[in-house]
């Protein structure tokens, strides 16, 4: 058996207001020839499909055409999507009878038997090879939220039929999340046969992993909901791992995140973005390989540095002028200013002019002053904006305003005072 784990596509992802259509779709033509050419017999997509619970129509227009395709392209491809955190579970299982018929399997939600246990058998998967023989099983556990799997049905937590523990430093999330890991591997147990593997796949944060510096939505402040990579027995062959953005195996080479494909954040430029191939052979792992996706589109990040620095990093930047638009690298520049610069978006706009890049955020690092604290509290009504401006400039530079910034600002202030008057009139 052949699979190839990927996660974290976020289909429609806007990049600080431009949408990445383009870089999405060249990732998926990408994965659709690198399924054939791998003659891979299963895809696990392990989360954060799309970037928000409602997402755009070309989102999911990118989503049902790859899987449409991939069918016609691989005719017994298994397909296995779940929900993450940034996912609607409904709508990930809402077309879920059609794409059946495309050997897709959709889970975006757990639930439960009347009983208060698991419902398991909807979240097993069977993996086949090229002749429709069942290989692996795939234990497809989408993202838990915490009103899955805390609190308490008929007496019990739930899925639990162990006494509740009301400690004050019980985690009941935590401990919710491996609950449900645990019982959904024992259903896998019970279920498989001599020679089947089990392939656990699952939308969670464990402990140890690396989190991205700024792209990644924490679910609970502090990292409260990680749980622990001891959850995935020896007898699972492969965990494939979404929701952390950085590709990293925890622990152990069968335990692996595959990473986001794109970087999703300028802080993710330095990231190796793959997916990762595993090999079976029978019940255990035989190999696995990361395959480096290619970049559709480059991100190009300059700074920290003085202006002057950052001006020549800009000049010398590459680029190419026949490039489509949509292809133009993404750019982040970041500025550290000893003294305050008023056109700095001037001079930096001016030493991109005639170049295909996209300038998309602009940094300014400021400088800190020694003995700098909180401003004390003031009636801002009685100080007035003017008054404000010349404070924050003051507490901000270590020096006040000169005339000709003190005029910039008092024509701008009346330009908003003219445009809430003819708003009002």
């Amino acid at each position: 058996m052949r699979l190839l784990h990927t996660a974290d596509w976020h289909l429609g992802q806007t990049f600080h207001g431009q949408e990445r259509h383009a870089e999405h779709r060249a990732f998926l033509d990408w994965l659709l020839d690198t399924l054939v050419a791998r003659d891979a017999d299963a895809l696990l997509v392990a989360g954060d499909v799309f970037d928000v619970v409602n997402p755009s129509l070309r989102a999911q227009e990118l989503l049902y055409d790859f899987i449409v395709t991939a069918h016609e392209r691989l005719p017994m491809l298994d397909i296995v999507l779940i929900a993450g955190n940034h996912d609607s579970g409904n709508r990930i299982e809402l077309p879920a009878p059609l794409m059946h018929r495309l050997r897709t399997h959709a889970l975006g939600r757990v639930s439960w038997l009347d009983d208060g246990t698991l419902d398991a058998e909807r979240l097993l998967v069977p993996l086949t090879d090229t002749t429709g023989e069942t290989r692996a099983w795939c234990l497809a556990l989408p993202f838990l939220r915490p009103a899955e799997v805390t609190g308490r049905v008929q007496g019990q937590a739930f899925g639990v039929a162990a006494e509740y523990d009301a400690s004050p430093d019980r985690n009941d999330y935590v401990t919710g999340i491996s609950r449900v890991h645990e019982q959904l591997i024992e259903a896998a147990r019970e279920r498989r046969r001599p020679g089947q593997a089990l392939i656990a796949m699952s939308h969670a944060h464990l402990h140890g992993a690396a989190v991205s510096e700024a792209s990644e939505r924490p679910i609970v402040i502090g990292g409260e909901e990680s749980i622990s990579a001891s959850l995935f027995p020896a007898d699972i062959a492969y965990v494939a791992l979404g929701h952390l953005h950085r590709a990293q195996q925890v622990g152990e080479s069968r335990i692996r995140y595959s990473g986001s494909p794109l970087p999703l954040d300028f802080s993710e430029v330095a990231y190796p973005h793959q997916i990762v191939e595993t090999v079976l052979e029978g019940e255990t792992l035989a190999s696995v390989e990361a395959i480096p996706v290619p970049r559709p589109v480059a991100m190009h990040r300059i700074g920290p540095g003085e202006l002057d620095m950052v001006l020549a990093e800009l000049d010398a930047l590459p680029h190419d002028p026949d490039l489509p638009r949509d292809r133009w690298p993404w750019l982040e520049v970041r500025v550290a200013l000893s003294a305050p610069v008023p056109d700095l978006r001037a001079q930096v706009e001016t030493a991109l002019e005639g170049k295909a890049l996209r300038l998309l955020r602009l940094e300014r690092r400021l400088p800190r002053l020694e003995g700098e604290e909180t401003p004390e509290r003031v009636d801002l009504e009685q100080l007035g904006p003017r008054k404000l401006f010349e404070r924050t400039w003051q507490a901000r530079w270590g020096e006040t305003p000169e005339a000709d910034v003190l005029a910039d600002f008092d024509r701008l202030l009346q330009d908003v005072l003219d445009a809430q008057g003819e708003e009002t009139a």
